[in-house]
Formats: structure tokens, sequence, C-alpha cells
């Protein structure tokens, strides 16, 4: 498939950010997009696992702000000093629907009867969170790390949705017809 015939770019770079390879399935590539999808949920999900499936997620540290700013422009703040204190969830954001949970976590005002406390910040983050790593060892951390590698790499798996595969231009080396059969 060249790239001019490949189906919408647009629709298959989304696809893969809802869904590491899902973008490339979508154009035809399904064995590099069952890789892509393999291979970066696998990362993902045995991230997750790792952190006792507690390190993804946004905290809510930024509500006691004593800043008075209109409505829209205190939850843009807020927003800002929460990924400011948490910079891991912008790499684990990029992997899609995997994140999600923890965005609509962040939003909710109430515990979720769907998700329970699945990527809900945790009540007692000093104690929850500081408990795993001084009495366990550093797989926790390696967790989030690797949440945010997979989280990373699919911004490529996207792009190269996006942008096609990268095939440049073939020269037609072959004589023309006539001349072939002229000789």
């Amino acid at each position: 498939m060249t790239p001019t015939s490949a189906p919408s770019s647009m629709l298959a770079g989304f696809l893969s950010y809802v869904v590491p390879g899902l973008g490339q399935i979508y154009q035809g590539r399904v064995g590099k997009g069952v890789l892509f999808m393999v291979c970066l949920l696998g990362m993902y999900f045995y991230g997750m696992a790792l952190g006792d499936w507690k390190n993804v997620y946004l905290p809510d540290t930024g509500q006691g702000n004593q800043v008075r700013l209109p409505p829209i422009a205190a939850s843009v703040y807020n927003v800002g000093a929460n990924l400011y204190n948490r910079p891991q969830f912008l790499g684990q954001f990029w992997i899609g629907a995997g994140a999600w949970p923890a965005v609509w976590q962040y939003n909710a005002s109430e515990k979720s009867a769907v998700l329970g406390d699945f990527e809900r910040t945790p009540a007692d983050e000093d104690k929850e969170l500081s408990e795993p790593q001084r009495n366990g060892d550093k797989t926790w951390d390696l967790g989030w790390v690797c949440t945010v590698i997979a989280g990373v790499l699919n911004v490529l798996v996207i792009y190269d949705a996006a942008a096609g595969p990268a095939f440049g231009a073939v020269e037609d080396v072959r004589r023309p017809q006539k001349e072939a059969s002229a000789a």
C-alpha cells in the first residue's frame, strides 16, 4: 500500500492514540499494528502490575491554592499545578484509553461505582505510596517508568499511523516496453 492510497491518516493516528497499533491495523498493516499493540499495552499493563495498579493517576494537589482566579482560569491553574507535581502522567497519558480512567477519576468528585479506586489518586498519597518503596523493593518505581516509556513510545506509533509508512519514492528502472520489444 502506498502512502497516498492509505486510508485517512488523521483517523489512523487518532485510532493509534486510543489503542496503540489500531491505526496501523485500520490502514491494512496488521502485523505491525498487532506488534505495537502487544508490545506497548504489554509494557503498560506490566508496569501497572509492578506498581500494584496504583502508579497511574493525576493527583489533586492544586485545589488548595490561594490564588483568586475566574473558575476556568483556576481550573487550568489546578491542572497545571497537578501536572507539575506529577509530570509522569504527561508520558502515561499518551498510551490512550489505558490512561483515561485516571482523567475520569481526577474529574469525578466521588469514587466511581464502576472504576472504584482504579487510577484514582490515593487517599493518603504519602502513606500509600511511600510504604511500598520503603518496605519493599523498587518495583513501584520501575512500574511507573514502564508506563511512561509505553506512553512515550506510543507517540511514535501515532506518528507512524498519521504520516504513513516510511517508504521513499521508488524509481522504475525497467526499460519502456517499446524499447524492450525492439531489442
